[in-house]
């Protein structure tokens, strides 16, 4: 599901769009492994319906709350760089969002442990001119990468802002 084209401005184009790494699900899945064997051994082995019912019931609030919940906010986060601003959306039911132009963009940086140096990812923290302050995007893949991309943007968007003709000069 790409980010809609009709959100842009006539003269904005994409030029990354992503979604949180893949290592946000890897608890999910761990807790999903965990509570099905846990889960279904415990149903298999209990002869009192009453405790298997109850077994179940907490099965599926763990797989709803530690599983399904955060599979759905990867699957619907994006983030979203194009050539004049910063987009993130997340949400399925209540979608909220935050954008931030490029022309408000400060600072930079970004944050990588071991296991993110390892999977190639990391948290994002771009700063901001206005009043919003500080936009931090974390499970971000080839963060640098991002980071050095977002720096150069930034300078073509300085430059295009330059450049444009004012009203004075028509």
């Amino acid at each position: 599901m790409g980010y809609p084209t009709k959100l842009l401005a006539d003269d904005e184009s994409i030029v990354y769009e992503l979604k949180p790494h893949w290592r946000a699900l890897v608890m999910p899945v761990i807790v999903l492994l965990v509570t099905l064997a846990v889960g279904i051994f415990a149903i298999a082995s209990w002869d009192n319906p009453g405790l298997r019912w109850t077994v179940l019931v907490v099965m599926l609030l763990v797989l709803v709350i530690w599983v399904l919940r955060p599979f759905l906010y990867w699957f619907t986060t994006q983030y979203v760089i194009t050539d004049h601003r910063i987009i993130v959306r997340t949400g399925l039911i209540s979608r909220s969002g935050r954008d931030m132009p490029l022309s408000r963009v400060n600072d930079v940086s970004f944050k990588k442990g071991a296991i993110e140096r390892f999977l190639n990812c990391g948290t994002l923290m771009i700063e901001s001119a206005g009043t919003q302050g500080q936009l931090i995007i974390s499970s971000v893949p080839d963060v640098e990468d991002i980071q050095r991309e977002i720096y150069r943007l930034h300078d073509e968007d300085d430059e295009r802002r330059r450049n444009r003709p004012s009203s004075r000069d028509v």
